[in-house]
């Protein structure tokens, strides 16, 4: 858990600085936004593929391998200013993460007891908010340039490959020995409500970090203010992931969803005001990472529940999908509304996003997706 924080703690303080500096560059809202998605669309890509690689390299060797990848990458952020280059390194980036992100994920699921699966969960979830929440902090609190940030990035990134050497990282395991193969579009069409919660969660808690980073830049925050933007994202993520996972020990999963969905159509129409009302950026970025991430977490609990006579990896596996999806598609689409609709358009997408969840946890529960509610 802790090495995978550390991973959150870089990537969090990292992709904003890196959307400033291109947006110091000269580069537009929709360049931004691209860069930010290449990460998510590398992770989405290697993602089928990762059931194979676990069994022939095994998790932890995965593992570090994937830190290995994000290492080289941000340390290649300071070695030239290339926007292609970039590009080359997001992709890698995301490489790294898609191994690291899933074999956490999947290791939780699979050896989590039932009874604390939601608490445990919460618990891990609120780590990586912590995470989220202290990155963006760090320019500011300490008085870091770009480039004195991406050198603390990747400090923090070689901290974390650092905890997977231990010997018996290589020994852990994150399926039954006995396990059915199952596919990744198999895990999709057998939780589809929990896929999509994962895409919107991506969406929120992801997805808009950068891009609303470069608003704050854009309207003339300096580099330390318009980065707390990201931070209030991650400092929303952290205060609630404990919280959602003690309740989702304790209340029905529909009613959180849709709780979760609603308050997102509510602070995406908020965000309607903010060209009038600057601080409803921060007050936004609040709660799309809290609920954004709630969403994830409560989708991860039911795959620890409804894949544990399968395989958690196959379950996880398809969640990281979803969220991943929804993790490119915001910087990419977003990047694009601010450049030809603005904050208007910005709300009105968000908010027709989170109400389609809405919907979906709102209408009769079906026998297929019961165990969702």
């Amino acid at each position: 858990m802790l090495g995978t924080t550390c991973v959150v703690l870089a990537f969090s303080l990292l992709n904003p600085v890196l959307a400033v500096r291109l947006q110091m560059g000269g580069s537009s809202s929709t360049a931004i936004g691209l860069f930010a998605t290449l990460p998510f669309l590398s992770v989405a890509l290697l993602v089928p593929l990762v059931p194979r690689l676990f069994a022939r390299i095994g998790v932890g060797q995965a593992y570090r391998l994937g830190l290995l990848m994000e290492l080289i990458a941000c340390l290649g952020y300071l070695l030239t200013d290339d926007y292609r280059l970039w590009c080359i390194l997001g992709l890698m980036a995301g490489l790294g993460a898609a191994a690291a992100w899933n074999a956490t994920e999947a290791l939780i699921a699979h050896n989590v007891p039932p009874t604390h699966r939601g608490r445990l969960t919460g618990l891990y979830q609120a780590l990586l908010g912590a995470g989220m929440a202290v990155g963006p902090m760090l320019p500011a609190a300490l008085g870091l340039g770009p480039q004195a940030a991406n050198g603390v990035a990747a400090g923090a990134l070689a901290l974390g490959l650092a905890m997977t050497l231990a010997p018996s990282v290589a020994r852990l395991k994150a399926m039954h020995d006995d396990h059915v193969p199952m596919g990744l579009m198999a895990a999709w069409r057998f939780r589809p409500t929990l896929a999509w919660a994962a895409v919107v969660g991506g969406v929120f808690e992801v997805g808009l970090g950068s891009i609303t980073t470069a608003y704050g830049a854009q309207i003339g925050l300096d580099l330390g203010r318009a980065t707390s933007i990201a931070g209030a994202l991650g400092l929303g993520s952290f205060a609630l992931q404990y919280p959602i996972g003690w309740l989702a020990d304790h209340l029905p999963p529909r009613r959180l969803f849709a709780a979760g969905a609603g308050l997102l159509v509510l602070s995406a129409l908020a965000f309607l005001q903010a060209a009038q009302h600057p601080a409803l950026l921060w007050v936004c970025a609040g709660l799309w990472g809290g609920v954004g991430g709630a969403l994830y977490t409560l989708s991860m609990i039911r795959v620890a529940h409804d894949f544990a006579d399968s395989s958690a990896l196959a379950g996880t596996s398809a969640m990281i999908a979803g969220y991943t999806v929804g993790g490119a598609l915001g910087p990419i689409v977003s990047g694009w509304v601010f450049d030809h609709l603005g904050v208007g358009g910005q709300g009105m997408w968000l908010a027709l996003l989170a109400f389609s969840l809405l919907l979906m946890q709102t209408r009769p529960a079906t026998p297929g997706s019961a165990t969702t509610g």
